[in-house]
C-alpha cells in the first residue's frame, strides 16, 4: 500500500468548498488534510473523490472485468455497482462467481449484485435459472452488495412467491433492492416502491421520474451506449441531489474509451448544475445508498479519489485506488497474472449448430398486415406498428422477405443452448441496403440475434457466430459477397479476454461497417442486442415468439 503526499484544490463535499490543501496518505488511507494558503506551492489541479457508475452491466463493454476496469480508470472511474444477470442468464451461479472471481484480479471495486431475474420471463429460452436459494446464497456473500434489478414488476405487484421471497431475503439482510420498472406510474409505481424496491434506471420522462421520487425512490440517470436519458432528466438534480446517481447501465467498448461517468459530470455542470450536486450524484451517493468500501475524502478514509484538470472538463489526470495511482500516461497498466493472481479460465454455455438461408423463410398465408418492430435510436423501447403485407410479399415464391426501400427487415432469433426453429419478425430503423448484423450479446437470455437484408446474408452473419461459439458479426449483402468482420467473444459468448484497446478498435472497425452498409442508429449492434429484451416494452421478439411488452404474452 503506498505512502504520499499530494497537493492540489480539494472539493470538499462535506463542506461544499474548494481549497487549497495537501492531502497525506499512508498505506493507503488518508492520514490527514492539511489546508493550505493560497499560493503556497499548491499544484494546479482539483482533487475530487473517485466516480461511480451505479448500475452497468460489464458483461456489455464485451470486455472481462479486469479489462473494463483499465479503460474506466482513465476516466476516473474508481468503482461500479455491477449487475452480472448478463452471464448469469447464460452459465447460472458460476458466471456470477466468475465475475467475482475476475474482479479481484484488478486494483479496482467491483461490487456485485444477486441477479434477481434469471430468466428474465417465462417467454424466452436462458441458458441457466437462478432459485430463490441461490439467490439468497449470493446476497449472504460479502462481495454482493444488493439485489440486482427486479425487473418481473408483475410479479412484485401480484405479490409472485419467488419473487417476494428474494427482495424478503435481501431487506433481512440489510441489502437494498434495484427496480427496473418502464413506465410505471401513479398507485403501481406506488405499490412497487413500498414493497421494498429502492432504485429505478429505466425512467424515460421527468414526469415518470417525479412520480418515483415523490414515493420514495431514487433514480438513476442513465446514458448508455443505446440508451440515453441523460437530457430527460438531468433536470431532477436541482431539487433532487440526495436522491440522484449517475449510470451507464450498457456501455460498447468504444464509447467507454471515449469517456464514462467524467462526460456526464462535463454536461451537467455545462447545464449549470452546482458542481457540488454534480459530485454528490457521481461519487457520494452510490456509496451512501450500497454501503460501498470507498473513500470520499475524509480522514481515515480509504485513499480513493482522482485528480482532474479542472472542474468544468474533469479531465483526468490521476485514479487512485487504496492509495495506488492505477492510471498511467493516459492510459492504465495492465496487470499480469503475478500481480493480482491469476485470471479465472473462461466459461460458456453454446450448443447450437449452424444455419441455412431456407431456415429463415416466412410463408405468405394472406394475411393484410404484419406486425413490425420500430426501433428507436437512443431507446431500449420500441414500438408496434402494423404494416402492408404487400410491401414485404415477394410473389415469386409467396414469402414475405425484407424490404429496403421501405427499411423493413428480417430479423431472426436463434436459440443457442439447444436446437430449435429460429423465431422471425420484421424490424423498421435499422437502415440496412445490404447484408447483415449478428449477435450472440441478446439481452437477456443471449441467443443469437439477427437483422438482415436477405437470409443468405443473415445465414452467413449467425454461422460466423456460431463458428466462434460466440460473437458480433457483420456480414455485406449477397450470396457472392465475402466482406464479413467478427469479434469473438469466448467467455460466455458475451465478453473477449483480450485487450480492451484492442477490442474497442475492433468494435470502432464492426461499427463503421454496419454504418457503411446503410445503418443510422448510433449504436446498431447495442440497439439489436436489446431487440430481444421483452421486460421492456412494447414489441420484442424473443427464440419463442414476437413479444407484446404490454400485454406481457407471445403473440
Amino acid at each position: 500500500m503506498a505512502s504520499f503526499t499530494i497537493t492540489g484544490y480539494l472539493a470538499d463535499v462535506w463542506q461544499k468548498k474548494i481549497y487549497p490543501a495537501r492531502i497525506t496518505v499512508e498505506q493507503g488511507i488518508i492520514q490527514s488534510i492539511e489546508r493550505m494558503a493560497e499560493g503556497a506551492g499548491v499544484a494546479e489541479q482539483y482533487i475530487l473523490p473517485g466516480f461511480i457508475d451505479s448500475h452497468v452491466h460489464i458483461e456489455s463493454s464485451m470486455l472481462v472485468p479486469a479489462e473494463f476496469a483499465r479503460l474506466a480508470v482513465v476516466h476516473g472511474t474508481v468503482a461500479t455497482v455491477s449487475d452480472p444477470h448478463e452471464i448469469a442468464n447464460v452459465c447460472g451461479l458460476a458466471g456470477v462467481e466468475y465475475m467475482i472471481a475476475h474482479g479481484k484480479t484488478t486494483p479496482f471495486k467491483f461490487y456485485f449484485g444477486a441477479p434477481s431475474c434469471v430468466p428474465a420471463t417465462t417467454f424466452e429460452t436462458a441458458g441457466a435459472r437462478l432459485t430463490v436459494q441461490e439467490v439468497e446464497t449470493l446476497l449472504q456473500k460479502e462481495e454482493i452488495k444488493y439485489l440486482s434489478e427486479m425487473m418481473n414488476f408483475p410479479g412484485v405487484l401480484f405479490k409472485d412467491r419467488d419473487v417476494m421471497a428474494k427482495i424478503d431475503a435481501a431487506k433481512r439482510l440489510g441489502k437494498p433492492v434495484d427496480g427496473h420498472a418502464p413506465g410505471l406510474r401513479g398507485e403501481q409505481a406506488k405499490q412497487y416502491i413500498d414493497a421494498g424496491i429502492s432504485t429505478d434506471h429505466e425512467c424515460f420522462t421527468e414526469a415518470e421520474a417525479l412520480d418515483k421520487l415523490h414515493y420514495g425512490m431514487k433514480i438513476l440517470i442513465r446514458e448508455g451506449s443505446a440508451a440515453k436519458n441523460f437530457e430527460a432528466l438531468i433536470g431532477l438534480l436541482h431539487e433532487h441531489p440526495n436522491s440522484i446517481m449517475f449510470c451507464s447501465d450498457d456501455k460498447h467498448p468504444d464509447s467507454l474509451v471515449e469517456g464514462h461517468i467524467d462526460q456526464l459530470c462535463a454536461r451537467a455542470v455545462a447545464k449549470g448544475i452546482d458542481l457540488f450536486k454534480v459530485l454528490q450524484a457521481a461519487c457520494v451517493n452510490p456509496v451512501l445508498h450500497y454501503k460501498l468500501e470507498v473513500g470520499l475524502l475524509r480522514v481515515g478514509d480509504r485513499a480513493d479519489f482522482i485528480v482532474v484538470k479542472d472542474v468544468k472538463q474533469f479531465t483526468v489526470l490521476g485514479t487512485y485506488i487504496d492509495g495506488e495511482n492505477v492510471r498511467r500516461e493516459n492510459t492504465a497498466y495492465r496487470i499480469q497474472d503475478t500481480e493480482y493472481g491469476k485470471r479465472p479460465e473462461p466459461i460458456n454455455n453454446f450448443n447450437c449448430a449452424p444455419v441455412k438461408a431456407e431456415d429463415f423463410a416466412v410463408a405468405y398465408t394472406g394475411q393484410e398486415t404484419v406486425p413490425v418492430i420500430e426501433a428507436l435510436d437512443g431507446q431500449l423501447i420500441t414500438n408496434r406498428i402494423d404494416l402492408p403485407a404487400g410491401w414485404l410479399l415477394d410473389e415469386d415464391v409467396q414469402e414475405l422477405v425484407s424490404n429496403t426501400d421501405k427499411d423493413v427487415l428480417k430479423m431472426v432469433v436463434v436459440n443457442r443452448y439447444h436446437p430449435a426453429k429460429p423465431s422471425i419478425a420484421f424490424i423498421r430503423n435499422f437502415g440496412l441496403k445490404e447484408g447483415a448484423l449478428a449477435s450472440s450479446v441478446a439481452h437477456d437470455s443471449h441467443n443469437i440475434v439477427g437483422v438482415g437484408t436477405d437470409d443468405d446474408s443473415l445465414a452467413r452473419a449467425i454461422n460466423l457466430v456460431i463458428g466462434r461459439q460466440g460473437g458480433v458479426s457483420c456480414c455485406g449483402g449477397g450470396e457472392a459477397n465475402t466482406d464479413e468482420l467478427i469479434i469473438p467473444l469466448p467467455v460466455a459468448g458475451l465478453m473477449s479476454d483480450e485487450d480492451g484497446y484492442a477490442i474497442a478498435k475492433a468494435y470502432t472497425a464492426i461499427d463503421s461497417m454496419a454504418k457503411a452498409l446503410g445503418s443510422g442508429l448510433s449504436a446498431p449492434f447495442m440497439t439489436l442486442s436489446f431487440m430481444a429484451l421483452l421486460v421492456i416494452p412494447h414489441l420484442k421478439l424473443s427464440d419463442q415468439g414476437l413479444f407484446d411488452g404490454d400485454q406481457f404474452k407471445l403473440i
